[in-house]
């Protein structure tokens, strides 16, 4: 948000490459987080007598040591990848952040190999991680398919919110990682989705499931049309 705010549009090499590690481990974190929620939700529909057991303090503490530390591997991968480039010819990057392709565009050298790795390191990764999600509420909603109504309501309505984010954050994503080093002028507001969007949106989709919250909201909308009526007589 900084960078797209900025009067001052300049970075340093160095700040470019902190900035391009630190924003592929977030979205790593990111990434491995939603899929380690999507278990949370499929063992607390499909095996809620167990849930209490199989997700204990300890399996939580390993699935997010786990997330961290792939995270951290894909973030470290992506820099190594970058850090050694040439670059000897124009300095301006066509993005609002440093990112790999557009690094790789002005690298003075043959990138067709690295953009191979970037593809696997970066589109592979995030591409499986979609489609286990999405094998994941298909096997919720099979489970829930002889539920009663009530029970599948409440089933969906835990698991909306979270599809919600993974499209939100992953289609972008893949987008522009699942091909080939090349850019678009595309790529900023498809990147806007995953680096602002979806992050900005987060609070406010996890909030909507809070029981509490819709009831708030809708005494705030039953109650509008009764003052605005007041208002006017």
């Amino acid at each position: 948000m900084t960078d797209l705010l900025a009067e001052r549009k300049t970075i340093s090499y160095n700040n470019c490459m902190t900035q391009l590690f630190i924003l592929h481990f977030l979205g790593g974190i990111e990434i491995f987080i939603l899929t380690g929620m999507a278990y949370d939700r499929y063992v607390a529909i499909c095996k809620p007598l167990r849930y209490i057991i199989i997700m204990s303090r300890q399996k939580c503490n390993r699935i997010i040591l786990a997330c961290c530390t792939g995270a951290f591997v894909h973030s470290a991968s992506q820099f190594l990848l970058t850090i050694f480039l040439p670059f000897c010819g124009p300095n301006e990057i066509d993005h609002y952040f440093c990112d790999v392709y557009p690094l790789l565009k002005l690298a003075c050298t043959d990138t067709y190999g690295i953009g191979l790795l970037v593809i696997v390191n970066s589109g592979l990764i995030a591409l499986v991680t979609f489609v286990i999600l999405m094998a994941s509420y298909f096997m919720i909603l099979y489970t829930i398919r002889a539920s009663p109504a009530e029970s599948r309501a409440k089933a969906l309505s835990t698991c909306g919110s979270h599809i919600t984010v993974v499209v939100l954050f992953f289609v972008p994503a893949l987008f522009i990682y699942i091909r080939p080093a090349t850019t678009f002028p595309e790529d900023k507001v498809f990147a806007l989705f995953y680096t602002i969007i979806a992050p900005m949106f987060n609070p406010l989709i996890y909030t909507l499931r809070n029981m509490e919250m819709k009831n708030a909201l809708r005494k705030v909308w039953c109650q509008k049309p009764f003052l605005i009526g007041r208002q006017v007589i």
